[in-house]
């Protein structure tokens, strides 16, 4: 993995009169460059909350934010992907696809060495056939990918996923999974996969941080071996034990691998 992508220090978020719900408090992570960082646990631990203050939907209430500037010195772009596909309904799928081109601040990527063509990358990702189908003719499969090709046709960097996958049934979900690896390879993207699931993370992720709740909290990592099908299992019966049997918490202050966070060169920060 190459260089850091998105790092948070101290993230928090607050809610209410004087801050006096905590939904997240005291989150540090890395998102390294081509590297899947898959967010785990139980609902209601602030897992999709953090990622909108990722993709700037919501601000932090404390920490800072640093996001890794591109090689012409412009902020990395970061998408998002919801559960819900939401679909305009009156539109086919190419002109889903192509909806996000139609603002201003997404006219970049037009143009430029990383251009996509709305054609290019349906046929990237597998929906050339359905490029005139409207949404009520789609799986809800297929209604994803298309959900996921109009995030990545402004060319982000980064993409930013909350349980994209939830609502499916487990042949297309198992499908889906493998087919996010291939577009994370094919178009050189930094994700978040925000879930609940163990198996789906451990399927997808290149390491795991799983929080826990009551605030959230991110309270241990873990790096997968995909080509050790032994450690994986290993890894899952751990994962488990800890997601459902022993008290999800840390001291405040602990650094949990003990390693100090590397610095990002070249990078913007955004303190609160």
């Amino acid at each position: 993995m190459g260089a850091i992508a998105i790092a948070l220090r101290g993230g928090a978020k607050h809610y209410g009169r004087g801050g006096r719900a905590t939904v997240f408090q005291a989150v540090d992570f890395d998102l390294r460059e081509g590297e899947i960082l898959v967010l785990l646990g139980p609902s209601g631990c602030g897992k999709s909350t953090l990622l909108r203050c990722l993709a700037g939907l919501e601000p932090l209430s404390a920490g800072e934010l640093t996001v890794a500037r591109g090689s012409n010195g412009t902020r990395a772009a970061a998408a998002m992907v919801f559960q819900e596909p939401l679909l305009m309904p009156w539109l086919t799928v190419r002109q889903n696809v192509e909806l996000g081109l139609r603002f201003r601040r997404n006219r970049a990527a037009l143009s430029g060495p990383d251009a996509l063509t709305s054609d290019r990358l349906l046929e990237i990702l597998g929906l050339s056939d359905l490029a005139s189908a409207r949404p009520s003719e789609l799986s809800g499969g297929q209604a994803q990918r298309v959900n996921v090709a109009r995030a990545v046709i402004i060319r982000p960097r980064i993409l930013l996923l909350d349980e994209p996958f939830a609502a499916l049934d487990p042949p297309t979900r198992a499908s889906l999974q493998r087919w996010l690896l291939e577009v994370k390879r094919n178009l050189e993207l930094s994700i978040i996969l925000v879930t609940h699931d163990v198996d789906e993370a451990l399927r997808v992720g290149d390491r795991i941080a799983l929080m826990a709740a009551r605030p959230g909290k991110i309270v241990e990592e873990w790096t997968v071996d995909a080509g050790d099908l032994q450690r994986r299992a290993l890894l899952r019966t751990e994962i488990l034990r800890r997601y459902e049997g022993a008290p999800l918490s840390a001291p405040d202050g602990v650094e949990l691998d003990g390693r100090k966070p590397p610095a990002l060169a070249g990078a913007e920060r955004i303190s609160v």
